[in-house]
């Protein structure tokens, strides 16, 4: 930063940065602001006068008189034109000099400040979140591509719709959401997915972590019982535990979730929480024998099925698998999904479609904890849908992941041999890939050496229960997405973390 010419006058030192985004009546505001708050203006201090400050700073009077005039408006200074400004004489004389003193010279007991003291909840929760430095590094997983997401029309939609919206339209909103947002999901998993729902089923969520956390306070209990996948996502882990559930972390296999295991464990469990068409973070297909084991066993326990259909928009071998919803006919499924990932991280958009016993209890709950989800996006994502935008963009989407998906593996292959190794996948917007033996490294060793060289790459033992890693063929990993970066992004990515990880070696 280059300063102009600072002012003279003996009571203000101000410099203002004209080559900077702060306007120069908010920098001279701030400088004077502070100084009254340190104790180097004290109440009474008459100012310079406008004019001679103007001059001193090389600024017009006007751009001074805006900034005497926000002091005088907030009541740091009293007076005005024509008979000078004044640090206001009413600020407590005592406050001032302890904003002013030095921290050393402060007592020890103020020095100190309040003892942070946080729930064992926040202290338990913030051991499951996976840790990264920025949520657009390179490799996150689930990110989806944005810089083709056609802009155009999203904009379109939502000038012809937000420039004279309805009254209903800027009122709040139903508890449920949208009823047409609802009304083209229906239509949507119906038609894709075949999951079996009407419209007044669907519940819009904040994406899909707030769906998670209302539906997890609505069945769980403290000391009930949760089936979880280990491997799992911790998101879910996390909203399960926070109701105070027991989490009975179960085995995943090639076909999915353990349910036998599950039924020797805990039988009685409330709820079982899964990802069937796409495991998370491994990959694998819950089989149709699992499916129907897993029903089976939820009507004869009277438990639920909360199933995370987070990205199965994306199989590039057939048609996408149908839903475990829409095998059920007993009422016991709920199910889960989001736009983000589809869309756009920042739409935070997601829906719940319920079991209809469950639709007027979870209204109730979320009449006192949460109220009617925001409303701005809504009507455009409906619009959007209706009008075949959506299912578009999945089809160009799809095809531009499964081409991304072979590049990446390639260049995994020419800069990470000896290293790491993958496997494509039929679906999906990440690979878990394997660590070679040669390299020595566990692999949160090697996540925190990706991590250091700007890269995302989490720990496959990390999402297990407790983040312990043992052995199996799937427990030693790193989870690497390659939908939302560009071959020349992705190429300069694994050139870095192939660096990272050799520099291990020898």
């Amino acid at each position: 930063m280059t300063p102009s010419r600072p002012s003279k006058t003996p009571l203000l030192a101000l410099a203002l940065d004209k080559r900077g985004d702060e306007p120069a009546y908010r920098q001279i505001y701030d400088q004077i602001r502070l100084a009254i708050l340190a104790g180097r203006l004290r109440p009474g201090t008459r100012l310079p006068s406008s004019r001679g400050l103007a001059a001193e700073l090389a600024v017009s009077r006007n751009t001074v008189l805006t900034a005497f005039d926000m002091l005088g408006q907030e009541g740091y200074t009293q007076g005005g034109v024509g008979s000078g400004t004044r640090v206001s004489a009413v600020l407590p004389d005592e406050l001032l000099s302890a904003r002013g003193a030095k921290p050393e010279t402060r007592p020890e007991r103020e020095a100190a400040g309040p003892a942070l003291r946080i729930s064992g909840l926040a202290a338990r929760l913030d051991s499951m979140r996976q840790r990264t430095r920025s949520d657009q590094r390179t490799f996150r997983p689930g990110l989806p591509e944005v810089e083709q997401f056609p802009w155009n029309v999203w904009g379109r939609l939502a000038g012809r719709l937000w420039r004279h919206p309805p009254r209903a339209g800027v009122g709040g909103g139903a508890l449920a959401g949208h009823q047409g947002l609802r009304d083209a999901i229906a239509a949507y998993v119906a038609a894709v997915r075949g999951v079996n729902c009407s419209g007044g089923q669907v519940m819009i969520t904040s994406g899909a972590q707030q769906g998670l956390d209302l539906i997890a306070r609505l069945l769980l209990e403290p000391g009930d019982q949760v089936w979880m996948e280990d491997p799992g996502y911790a998101g879910m882990r996390g909203a399960f535990a926070a109701t105070g559930a027991e989490i009975v972390a179960l085995p995943v296999d090639a076909e999915g979730l353990d349910v036998a295991a599950g039924r020797s464990r805990a039988p009685e469990a409330r709820l079982c929480a899964v990802t069937p068409s796409h495991q998370y973070p491994t990959g694998a297909t819950m089989s149709l024998g699992r499916r129907l084991e897993l029903l089976d066993w939820a009507r004869g326990a009277g438990s639920w099925i909360l199933e995370d259909d987070y990205d199965s928009e994306y199989r590039y071998a057939g048609k996408p698998l149908a839903a475990l919803q829409g095998l059920d006919d007993g009422g016991r499924v709920i199910y889960v999904g989001t736009f983000s990932k589809v869309l756009f991280p920042g739409l935070r958009l997601g829906y719940a479609i319920l079991p209809e016993a469950l639709v007027a209890p979870f209204l109730a709950m979320r009449s006192v904890l949460d109220d009617a989800p925001a409303l701005g996006l809504q009507p455009v994502l409906a619009e959007f849908i209706a009008e075949g935008h959506f299912a578009a963009h999945v089809r160009r989407t799809r095809a531009l992941y499964a081409e991304r998906q072979v590049y990446f593996l390639a260049a995994l292959r020419r800069h990470c041999a000896g290293m790491l190794c993958a496997e494509p996948d039929e679906a999906g917007m990440h690979l878990v890939v394997g660590l070679d033996p040669s390299l020595n490294l566990s692999d949160r060793a090697a996540a925190a050496r990706a991590d250091a060289a700007g890269i995302s790459a989490p720990a496959l033992s990390s999402y297990y229960a407790g983040g312990n890693a043992k052995s199996g063929a799937l427990r030693q990993g790193l989870v690497l997405g390659y939908t939302g970066f560009s071959e020349r992004e992705t190429n300069d990515g694994l050139a870095r973390l192939a660096t990272a990880l050799a520099s291990r070696l020898g």
